[in-house]
């Protein structure tokens, strides 16, 4: 704010200013100070980093023998990540005479496959929440997260999901399939490299149907 200076006649009726101490107004600046404050603290919130946790297996030592893990074949499920954003999936053990199912990434897709295979681990999941909101259960938001990571851990019904990728699948549908077991709650799940046979049923499912072309622009 700008301050008015007062001037008075001295003798011979020359003007001079009137002395008195420099001042400066710093309501002003507190007011911007405030609102950079409050600008700088919502935009922080609101600009997260975009992390996906995955969790990776324990490094194998040099001399250590391990025994690869026995999985069922019922509780295994087979996802097969090709190229043209298709996505096929089987099953238990690979059968170059059983054909690939394909669906896509769409809500109705692969999401209700997964849905459909995990759904009793979800109902779980689903009366845990729904007694919190009652009031029935009275823990705090990070205490239930806890149940529900060990809900997922104890659970030996639902399904295993083994995610392979072709030589020409995209990125993208990498972070998708991704977030489709975030989404749906997957307890265990792990990539491996696409087998041959896998290979020959991928090849024999694009052989067969293969993608839309793609319009020219």
């Amino acid at each position: 704010m700008a301050e008015i200076i007062q001037e008075e006649k001295g003798k011979g009726g020359k003007k001079r200013p009137k002395k008195g101490n420099p001042h400066m107004d710093m309501t002003p600046m507190v007011d911007l100070m405030c609102l950079l404050l409050t600008f700088f603290m919502l935009t922080t919130a609101f600009s997260k980093p975009k992390v996906m946790d995955i969790v990776l297996p324990e490094k194998i030592k040099k001399d250590e023998k391990v025994d690869p893990p026995k999985i069922a074949d019922s509780r295994t499920m087979n996802i097969v990540v090709g190229p043209d954003n298709r996505v096929f999936w089987y099953p238990g053990k690979p059968d170059p005479n059983v054909p690939l199912q394909e669906t896509d990434f769409s809500d109705k897709g692969i999401r209700e496959v997964l849905v459909d295979r995990n759904r009793a681990l979800l109902k779980k999941i689903e009366a845990l929440r729904a007694d919190v909101i009652s009031g029935k259960l009275n823990i705090k938001q990070d205490s239930l997260n806890n149940v529900i990571k060990q809900l997922k851990k104890d659970d030996d019904t639902g399904p295993i999901v083994l995610i392979k990728f072709a030589n020409k699948a995209r990125y993208k549908n990498f972070v998708d399939i991704i977030d489709e077991m975030s989404i749906v709650g997957i307890a265990r799940y792990i990539i491996v490299d696409i087998n041959y046979i896998e290979q020959g049923m991928l090849d024999t499912a694009l052989k067969n149907k293969p993608s839309a072309p793609v319009a020219q622009k």
